[in-house]
């Protein structure tokens, strides 16, 4: 997006908005992740301390949480490399 269009305090404007959404999302996947390890990983409620095989399960669950995410943002950057360079033809060769 060219900012360059906006003046200054529009630019501010739209910079809040930005971090207010990025805020939104963190919050969402974090509170999703949160609840799929929790609905995984937590089946014991007949005591308080959490057991060595829930706290496994968490660390287990939270790793392939991340390293999902990890190659997703991997996918979307590449996808994104592709669209803002897109491949160019040779009109000479039709």
């Amino acid at each position: 997006m060219d900012y360059q269009r906006f003046n200054q305090a529009e630019q501010a404007q739209i910079n809040a908005m930005i971090e207010q959404k990025q805020m939104s999302d963190f919050v969402n996947l974090f509170t999703g992740l949160v609840d799929r390890c929790f609905r995984e990983c937590a089946n014991n409620f007949t005591t308080k301390a959490v057991t060595g095989k829930e706290s496994a399960c968490v660390k287990s669950c939270t790793e392939k949480f991340l390293q999902h995410s990890e190659l997703v943002s991997i996918r979307f950057a590449e996808l994104s490399q592709t669209l803002s360079n897109p491949p160019t033809t040779n009109s000479s060769q039709q």
